[in-house]
C-alpha cells in the first residue's frame, strides 16, 4: 500500500510509546485495529466480542502483526491492509477445486488459511507476543476491546511481562490526524451537507421527518457513504437531543434541525444545519445567531496551544452576549476521526490543549422543549495560524419556501 494512504500518524505513536516506555502496543477494539492496520474486521464493527488485535512493537523491536479469526481472512485479503503479518485462530470451512484458476483476492485468501492456526484470540496473541520476543516485555494494551477477564487471563499466560491499560494512548495518538485522514474527512463532511441539500429537496408540507431521512441516507449512500447518524426533527421534535424522524408531518413555520452525518472509508462526519420551513419568527432568528456567533468566536479563537478550556468559555459566552443570556452547555465540540468522538472533548474542566493536525466538530446547540431545537456544528481542521474548514456551506439559518 501507498505511504499517503495509512492511517496511523506512527511519528506520535511512536513518540509517545517511547515516553511511557513501551515495547509494543496492543490495539483491540475495532476503531483502534483499522486505525493501526487498515483491516475492518467486519464481526468487530457489527457486535460486541468477537476479538481482533494489532500487535505493534516500538522501532527496533519487529514487525507489527494482526490476528485474528480465520472467518474474516477472506477481509483481509481483499482489503488495503499494510500490515503484512498475519495470525489466524479458529476454525472456518471454505470449500474450492484445485484446478480452478484463483483470482488474486482468493489466491491471499488460501495463502492466509495456510498459516498455522490457534485455538482462540488469547492464544493466538500470546504466541505472537511470544514469537516476536515480547514475553518479558513492557506492552501498552488497549484494554477496551478484551471481554470480560480476559485482560486478567493474558496477565496469566504472560507472568513476565507489564501489561499497561493503554486504551488513553490510542485516543491521544488518534487526535492529530495524517493528511490521508483529512482528505477523507473533508469528503465525508461534503456528502453530509450535499445529503441535507436532498432532504430538503423534498422537504413540502405533509412531507414526514422520515421521507426527509430517507432522502438524506439515500444521497449518502449514492456518494458512497454508509449512514450513520440522522436527527431529523420538526418543530416541537427538533428539541429532543437524539430525534429520531418519525411519521410526524411538516408545517408552516417549523423548525427543521439537522444533526447528521456518515461514513466514508472509515471516517465519520457529524453537523449541524437548521432550515425553517416558511417565514421564521424573529426570536428563532435571533437565537439562531446567537448559536451561530458562538461557533464563529469558537473558531476565531482555535489555534495551536490553545487550552480547551478557554474555547469552551469563549463560544458560550459569546452565545449568551448576543442573544441567549440563560446558555448552558456541558461541551461545545469534540473530535472526531475514525470515531465519532475523538479528542479532545471542548469542556470547561478539560486540561488538553489544541494542536495543529485535530480535526474537531465546532457545536453549540440549543434545546427548548415543546417549542424547537436549535444547532450550528462545522467541522474544521486546525492548522499553524489557526482553522480551516471542512464544510463548503455556512452555518446560517436555511428558509424553505412552502
Amino acid at each position: 500500500m501507498p505511504p499517503d494512504i495509512v492511517l496511523l500518524n506512527k511519528d506520535r505513536l511512536h513518540a509517545r510509546m517511547a515516553e511511557l516506555r513501551l515495547d509494543a502496543v496492543i490495539a483491540t477494539t475495532p476503531e483502534n485495529v483499522t486505525y493501526m492496520s487498515g483491516f475492518w474486521a467486519l464481526p468487530q464493527w457489527i457486535r460486541r466480542g468477537p476479538q481482533a488485535y494489532v500487535v505493534w512493537p516500538a522501532p527496533g523491536k519487529g514487525e507489527a502483526e494482526i490476528v485474528t479469526s480465520t472467518a474474516t481472512l477472506d477481509l483481509v485479503a481483499d482489503q488495503q491492509v499494510w500490515v503484512e503479518r498475519v495470525r489466524r485462530y479458529g476454525a472456518f470451512h471454505v470449500d474450492g477445486h484445485p484446478d480452478d484458476a484463483k483470482d488474486p483476492v482468493s489466491q491471499r485468501l488460501l495463502e492466509l488459511q495456510e498459516a498455522l492456526n490457534h485455538d482462540d484470540a488469547l492464544s493466538a496473541l500470546v504466541a505472537g507476543l511470544m514469537d516476536a520476543g515480547l514475553s518479558r516485555a513492557r506492552i501498552g494494551i488497549d484494554e477496551i476491546g478484551f471481554m470480560p477477564g480476559q485482560f486478567e487471563a493474558l496477565r496469566e499466560r504472560l507472568p513476565g511481562a507489564s501489561l499497561i491499560p493503554a486504551a488513553g494512548l490510542f485516543r491521544y495518538v488518534r487526535a492529530v490526524k495524517t493528511p490521508e485522514e483529512i482528505t477523507r474527512l473533508a469528503r465525508v463532511a461534503e456528502i453530509a451537507e450535499h445529503s441535507i441539500k436532498a432532504a430538503l429537496g423534498v422537504a413540502r408540507e405533509g412531507a414526514s421527518e422520515v421521507d426527509l431521512a430517507r432522502a438524506f441516507h439515500a444521497q449518502t449512500v449514492q456518494d458512497d457513504a454508509f449512514p450513520v447518524l440522522g436527527c431529523i426533527g420538526f418543530g416541537e421534535r427538533s428539541a429532543l437531543m437524539n430525534v429520531q424522524p418519525s411519521d410526524r408531518k411538516l408545517r408552516q413555520g417549523d423548525v427543521i434541525r439537522f444533526d447528521v452525518g456518515g461514513r466514508y472509508r472509515h471516517y465519520r462526519a457529524d453537523i449541524a444545519r437548521i432550515a425553517i420551513f416558511g417565514e421564521p419568527s424573529e426570536e428563532v432568528r435571533r437565537y439562531h445567531r446567537a448559536l451561530l456567533a458562538g461557533v464563529e468566536r469558537a473558531c476565531e479563537l482555535i489555534r495551536p496551544g490553545v487550552r480547551v478550556a478557554n474555547v469552551f468559555e469563549a463560544a458560550v459566552e459569546t452565545v449568551r452576549r448576543e442573544g441567549i443570556g440563560h446558555y448552558r452547555r456541558n461541551h461545545v465540540g469534540h473530535g472526531i476521526g475514525i470515531d465519532g468522538y475523538d479528542a479532545p472533548s471542548l469542556t470547561a474542566t478539560s486540561d488538553e490543549s489544541i494542536e495543529a493536525g485535530m480535526v474537531l466538530c465546532i457545536e453549540t446547540p440549543y434545546y427548548e422543549l415543546g417549542r424547537w431545537g436549535l444547532q450550528v456544528e462545522d467541522m474544521v481542521v486546525v492548522r499553524a495560524d489557526g482553522v480551516e474548514r471542512l464544510m463548503d456551506t455556512s452555518g446560517d439559518l436555511m428558509v424553505v419556501v412552502p
